[in-house]
């Protein structure tokens, strides 16, 4: 009864995976196929819908669904077990060598790991309410999930360098099929909320799902990184990180941004450890500093959109201590009330006043709208986003072993304080695994 009514409700998919396999080797190949569906939703506005890059054509693989895979032990086994401890620090010290030993090491490890990465994911899926769970979008993920999982599962053991260029291939297809992981969460439970009785439930598997794609998308990348020779980076490891470079590259981004869609950008002035530079991933950083810019000029424009010509500037402060590094970003766009600091931190979901939504809230009309402008905007409008920026920086700076705090002066501005561990704290190792990360004295 279950896969009869679960199959009713599968949206038809292509697989992100392409797979030939012949009896001597497992070769990748990349063949790109761009197409974009256009969809509504039930209120029949557009939804986000993702351009399919990769076919299965393995005969063995075509006809696996989420379905198929309920009576799959594998994927239980497999879920059971836990991920390896693997430091950027470990990662540091392994270091290249000139007969390639390590990206077999580095092959190998990521061979036994991702797999459980992926069957922790899928589990997750099979553990969200039924209702939720059949949503098209997040059916396309779990599905995609599982014919991943298959394809990382069944790969050989790697022993040479030649089934580990094999392997990488496999690698990059894996994280270009996860790429739009976050607008497909996104949209999914936008579509879904009506249902959602357990936020509280649904929230750490958001928190969950976004901070393993993450890990996945670090260890990934270092691996690629790793047969290429960067100057000042080993793999995906900067070797004299610079956070006012990052700064100044998210401004500009953002600045483009803004300026596309108000005419007009704001400013920036850092200042604080301007010349600090240490071994550090930039890759969380790159998602957390702009989406923070991103609110901030928003905040700053509308704010100020009578007199354009004199925007105040935002203004971001670095602090490098022995142990954290902090970003501070501060805005004069008005701040909020106190009243809806807490719900900045959930998931666009549950903040819906739309006439769709069961869930009441109590703030007043004024309240109600400040508030869907900032958490809950359409994913149309560039600078807003899918109303995902705020929470998921958060868990990605947990993640890390900081904290993402807000202070706010209604009618004034807002600091956004983003914290992060360092990689070189003294007996303190990052433990990337599915969960939240875990610091380890």
């Amino acid at each position: 009864m279950f896969n009869t009514k679960l199959n009713r409700l599968l949206w038809s998919s292509k697989s992100c995976v392409r797979l030939n396999t012949n009896n001597a080797t497992n070769t990748i190949n990349n063949h790109d196929i761009k197409h974009t569906i256009s969809t509504t939703n039930e209120n029949g506005n557009n939804r986000y819908t993702t351009p399919t890059e990769k076919i299965i054509h393995d005969k063995h693989l075509a006809n696996i669904t989420v379905t198929s895979f309920y009576c799959q032990t594998a994927i239980e086994q497999y879920a059971t077990k836990h991920s390896t401890l693997l430091t950027p620090l470990t990662m540091m010290c392994i270091g290249k060598t000139e007969d390639g030993s390590h990206l077999l090491r580095s092959a190998q490890y990521l061979h036994r790991d991702l797999p459980i990465r992926f069957a922790h994911r899928i589990d997750d899926f099979r553990n969200l309410p039924f209702v939720v769970a059949c949503n098209p979008l997040l059916l396309e993920l779990h599905e995609r999930f599982i014919k991943i999982f298959h394809t990382l599962h069944t790969f050989p053991p790697i022993k040479t360098l030649e089934q580990e260029q094999d392997f990488t291939a496999l690698l990059k297809n894996t994280l270009s099929c996860t790429a739009d992981t976050l607008p497909l969460l996104a949209e999914g439970f936008r579509e879904s909320k009506r249902h959602i009785k357990q936020e509280t439930l649904v929230r750490s598997f958001l928190d969950r799902a976004l901070t393993s794609r993450l890990a996945i998308k670090m260890l990934i990348e270092h691996h690629i990184a790793l047969r290429k020779d960067k100057p000042n980076y080993l793999g995906a490891i900067c070797m004299s990180f610079s956070p006012k470079t990052l700064v100044e590259s998210a401004t500009e981004y953002v600045k483009k941004v803004c300026r596309s869609e108000y005419g007009v950008t704001p400013n920036v002035k850092i200042d604080g450890h301007i010349h600090s530079a240490f071994p550090y991933i930039p890759t969380p950083l790159n998602y957390i500093i702009p989406e923070m810019l991103k609110n901030a000029f928003r905040a700053t424009v509308e704010h100020h959109r009578n007199s354009y010509s004199d925007l105040p500037s935002v203004g971001v402060t670095i602090a490098v201590n022995d142990d954290e590094l902090v970003f501070r970003i501060k805005d004069r766009g008005g701040g909020m009330p106190r009243s809806l600091l807490d719900k900045v931190f959930d998931y666009h979901f549950s903040s819906s006043h739309s006439a769709d939504n069961a869930t009441s809230l109590s703030y007043t009309d004024f309240e109600s709208q400040l508030y869907d402008q900032l958490v809950t905007r359409d994913h149309t409008n560039k600078i807003s986003g899918y109303g995902f920026g705020v929470p998921t920086s958060r868990a990605y700076c947990e993640y890390l072993n900081g904290s993402l705090t807000i202070e706010t002066m209604y009618g004034i501005g807002t600091d956004v304080y983003a914290r992060v561990g360092l990689l070189t704290s003294e007996n303190r190792v990052i433990r990337l695994t599915l969960d939240l990360v875990h610091f380890v004295r």
